[in-house]
């Protein structure tokens, strides 16, 4: 369908301000707080609805003070914007049809319920945040449930807030769900959603909504001619909806390139460009936005560093030259970074200058709409600010440290590899004396109250340094306790003494700083608070031999030493912008690499050195992925072979689509690789069957993210898939991911259900 003049919107309010979304967790994890409430049975659905209503108020409140003339709505989520979508869409798995109420149906949809399987879950693009894959058949029927966006852009109008909501666009939408087998692409049913869409534009319009944002990320890969053709018919169509909003698509986490020239085909209202990412030479190559908006993203919504004012100040002068008008934003939603600098009072004040989290973000857009706006001359005091603050960082003697520097080069040149992986596998097999199919898990065990309790006492100083390495040591011994008791192979210490995977170290390795309140939102109401790597990083002593020698003299069975790798912890952390990302990979690699030497040292057989990111950081452009996946690989192995032939290297992988990555994981050549498998039913095996894998594989057989406890005849049926997949010889028996998020009652059933499996399998193989 063509757009005609009628199907044209109505003169709206110029945007000149904004932000592209908002975190929806709370400054202090408040909605973490209610909703694992409301799973519990501790607080009540208008209880839980209170604290989502003010959260969704506070958001739009920051954004107002900021200055914003367009607010988006619509960002706020009980626990995923793509299960919201799925929601709106009518696209829920059948499975969950059962459940009578709406939201414990979308809860049993995010977490499962007793005989329903969640959806699979993986990473957001390249970011470290998670998402619920949808899943559509052939059948699928859609139909537009569009209370939830209603009802948030009522709650906005009636404040006065010039609202925008914010939908996750078609195109990205099917192109992120999973086919049901036997069906077809999801992206082919584009034709059915369009209608969807432009009913929910109607209801947006008569709701009081000017604007509205379709988030449309997909759109920085790598599309086909046919798929961009798709992109012009599909917001061709859109665009001629009568008595639509004003209608933006958003684009972010890189360089939209041919596909803001498939959108400059239709009459979208105004685009939004990640110039961070890139993408400034591509709109400037667009002729087609001269008389439309861009939404210019020079505010960084992924990083923490302060915006450079004068170098985004002159990127929108570019913009200028080729938009009909400029509005500043942040390059992507704020979902990514914390709150607000407000609370780290006890944040190194050096470093702090540098840094702007959300809050600080919406000021420097700000900031900039002014200097558009009135000239840079009314805000000059703003911006030599954050001159003085660029300059303290580059100068800082911190930032580098020319000893790791040369330490770093000469590991490099002498090689980073072990003897071949057959050699290493029969000292090892000479060595641990594991029974076929051996039994392990994949780290942590729950954090407790009991831990987070003792860990707050020691942090207030109510508990001393010997009271709390007692308290953490008691710990450990519960755990070796009960792996002894279930029978488990290869045990692990559970790691109590870490309250995160990557924080934990990096509050060990100079180079970092940590934080009190940064919490940023991983999935569902899982939260983290990402470090800083501000500086070159080193490893001024031991981190982790003293808890894994005592967790080994309590047992004669092999115990894990538990590493985060280098990729996962650069993953997990907001990284240095200063210096290329592979030299800092790196230096937390040598760093990682003298900790795998010290736990040799001291008496531990098996070292897992976890990478659950290498996918996760896969740039979105095919072109930048060589250069990636090489680094990547040559730092984990880097970090994993200063160790002798006869000490077992596991890695761990986890929650990602692994197909493009194959050979890479073959070449980390670590000599155990355990793997999500529960929820994809096996199916990383086969893939790393045909590409050669010759490694030994411990594939999950539950999926740690559902409070289900699995039955015996479960991981029985799945464990039968993997001994038809691959040799027995090669398979190890895990959980999917650590268990530092389930209960002590469901980690031991699930784990006895799981021994009692391989058991079995064991037995049918003779």
């Amino acid at each position: 369908m063509t757009p005609t003049a009628s199907s044209a919107p109505r003169t709206v309010q110029p945007i000149t301000a904004t932000a592209l979304g908002a975190a929806r967790i709370g400054p202090q994890r408040e909605l973490k707080k209610a909703v694992e409430g409301y799973w519990s049975g501790t607080l009540d659905r208008p209880s839980l609805e209170n604290v989502a209503a003010g959260l969704r108020r506070d958001e739009r409140a920051r954004m107002a003070q900021a200055g914003f003339d367009s607010v988006p709505t619509n960002t706020f989520s009980y626990y995923d914007q793509m299960l919201d979508t799925a929601a709106m869409l009518g696209a829920l798995p059948p499975r969950v049809a059962v459940v009578d109420d709406p939201l414990d149906r979308y809860f049993a949809a995010a977490r499962g319920a007793e005989g329903i399987r969640p959806l699979e879950m993986t990473k957001w693009f390249d970011t470290n945040y998670h998402y619920l894959v949808p899943e559509i058949a052939d059948d699928t029927a859609f139909s537009l449930h569009p209370e939830a966006v209603l009802s948030d852009l009522a709650e906005a109008v009636a404040e006065g807030v010039p609202a925008r909501p914010v939908v996750i666009g078609p195109i990205t939408f099917l192109a992120l769900s999973k086919a049901v087998p036997g069906s077809a692409s999801p992206l082919d049913r584009l034709d059915d959603l369009t209608p969807l869409y432009q009913q929910l534009l109607t209801l947006l319009r008569a709701g009081g909504a000017d604007w509205v944002q379709f988030d449309e990320p997909i759109l920085v890969t790598d599309l086909s001619l046919a798929q961009l053709e798709k992109v012009t018919e599909v917001y061709g169509e859109l665009c001629a909806t009568e008595d639509r909003p004003a209608l933006c698509v958003a684009t972010y986490f890189g360089d939209a390139g041919p596909a803001l020239h498939a959108l400059g085909a239709t009459e979208i209202d105004a685009v939004a460009v990640d110039l961070v990412a890139g993408g400034l030479e591509s709109l400037a190559a667009s002729t087609a936005f001269h008389d439309r908006v861009v939404l210019a993203g020079v505010v960084d919504g992924r990083n923490v560093w302060r915006t450079d004012l004068d170098r985004a100040l002159a990127a929108l002068g570019t913009v200028i030259g080729f938009a009909g008008q400029v509005a500043v934003s942040t390059s992507c939603s704020t979902l990514h970074v914390p709150y607000s600098l407000e609370s780290e009072t006890d944040l190194d004040p050096t470093v702090r200058q540098w840094l702007a989290f959300a809050q600080e973000k919406f000021a420097e857009v700000g900031i900039l709409a002014a200097a558009l706006r009135d000239g840079r001359a009314a805000v000059e005091g703003e911006f030599e600010l954050r001159r003085e603050a660029l300059v303290s960082r580059r100068s800082d003697p911190r930032v580098k440290d020319a000893s790791v520097r040369g330490r770093v080069d000469a590991v490099r040149s002498g090689g980073a590899s072990r003897a071949s992986a057959h050699e290493r596998a029969n000292r090892q097999k000479e060595r641990l004396g594991l029974a076929a199919l051996p039994t392990t898990t994949i780290g942590s065990f729950p954090q407790t109250a009991r831990i987070r309790n003792a860990r707050a006492a020691h942090r207030s100083g109510a508990l001393s340094d010997v009271d709390y390495v007692g308290a953490m040591q008691e710990e450990i011994r519960r755990v070796i306790e009960l792996q002894e008791r279930l029978g488990l192979d290869v045990l692990v210490h559970g790691e109590p003494e870490r309250n995160d995977m990557v924080q934990y170290f990096a509050e060990l390795l100079e180079g970092f700083v940590t934080t009190a309140s940064g919490w940023v939102q991983s999935y569902g109401s899982r939260c983290v608070r990402p470090p800083i790597l501000y500086g070159d990083v080193r490893r001024p002593a031991p981190m982790t031999v003293e808890w894994a020698s005592y967790a080994q003299s309590l047992t004669s069975k092999p115990l894990k030493g538990m590493l985060t790798g280098p990729v996962t912890i650069l993953a997990w952390s907001f990284v240095r912008d200063d210096l290329p990302v592979a030299d800092v990979s790196d230096q937390v690699a040598l760093a990682i690499r003298q900790e795998t030497i010290d736990l040799q040292g001291a008496g531990i057989s098996i070292i897992q050195v976890d990478e659950p990111d290498l996918r996760e950081m896969l740039p979105l452009r095919e072109n930048d992925r060589q250069a990636y996946l090489e680094w990547s690989v040559n730092s984990f192995r880097l970090a994993t072979s200063g160790v002798s032939d006869a000490t077992q290297i596991h890695t761990h992988l986890c929650y990602s689509e692994f197909g493009t990555v194959i050979d890479s994981i073959a070449r980390l050549d670590a000599d155990v690789t355990s793997i999500e498998a529960a929820r994809s039913h096996m199916e990383i095996l086969a893939d790393l069957d045909a590409a050669g894998f010759g490694n030994q594989v411990g594939p999950g057989v539950y999926d740690i993210h559902s409070p289900r406890v699995p039955s015996v005849e479960e991981i029985v049926s799945l464990l039968r898939e993997a001994v038809a997949a691959m040799p027995a010889d090669r398979l190890w028996v895990n959980p999917d991911c650590g268990l530092k998020t389930r209960s002590e009652e469901e980690v031991e059933a699930a784990l006895a259900a799981m021994v009692e499996a391989a058991k079995m399998i064991r037995e049918e193989l003779g």
